[in-house]
């Protein structure tokens, strides 16, 4: 399942940073990416190194592992987000956990793939997040509907959106059911472009990375139910 977020370059030549510390695994799939083509810069165990490197190196991509002991995949992951959101992080986990997949998306993963995927899909899974797609593993395309459509939904309070014009909330309320800046348009009578813009602004007010994230963000809070 994928979900346009911004474009970027295509993977020829790609410079890739492994963060895994299954040392087996780890070489592993460098030398799977390098046959294909991919420049793996470095390939660590350690979260804060791989953290390190990732600021040292400026990599295309970063996979990193959910499950680290000392520095978890998903503190890695929000230190990366934060110190270069440009860069895309793909979490690549054995995890099939709802709650793993929400948050990582929340905190900005552009990617949320399993460990025994096809190799060819991993290529293809990577080339897609390059063009600016956030890419889930398709057997957690279900677990992500089902949370888009909110099941399981927080009943917090949506304070955290309350910087959002009435047309961004309208927009946002859009993008949890999963429409495209196309059919948004349509349904609001404006054009994709401005719909584009809308929904830049409102990933840079809730500070989140993907429409995905936001989306699940807005189920979670609640702030579509009644609309």
């Amino acid at each position: 399942m994928s979900v346009k977020t911004q474009t970027s370059r295509a993977p020829d030549a790609l410079r890739v940073i492994l963060i895994d510390d299954h040392t087996l695994f780890r070489i592993g799939l460098r030398e799977l990416l390098e046959r294909r083509g991919l420049e793996v810069v470095a390939a660590v165990g350690e979260g804060h190194e791989g953290c390190t490197l990732a600021e040292t190196l400026k990599p295309d991509v970063i996979l990193l592992d959910l499950r680290m002991p000392d520095m978890d995949g998903i503190a890695v992951l929000e230190k990366l987000t934060e110190q270069q959101p440009q860069t895309p992080v793909v979490m690549l986990t054995t995890s099939s956990e709802q709650r793993d997949l929400v948050k990582s998306l929340r905190l900005g993963a552009r990617g949320y793939l399993h460990k025994d995927m096809e190799p060819e899909q991993l290529i293809e899974s990577l080339r897609e997040i390059m063009e600016g797609n956030t890419v889930v593993a398709p057997a957690m395309s279900g677990v992500l509907a089902k949370v888009i459509k909110g099941e399981d939904a927080s009943d917090s309070e949506a304070t955290r959106f309350s910087d959002l014009t009435p047309r961004e909330l309208e927009i946002l309320c859009h993008l949890a059911e999963g429409q495209t800046n196309k059919v948004i348009g349509r349904e609001l009578g404006i054009t994709d472009g401005t719909v584009k813009l809308h929904v830049r602004s409102i990933l840079k007010k809730l500070g989140v990375q993907s429409r995905v994230a936001a989306a699940v963000l807005a189920v979670e809070e609640g702030v579509c139910r009644d609309r």
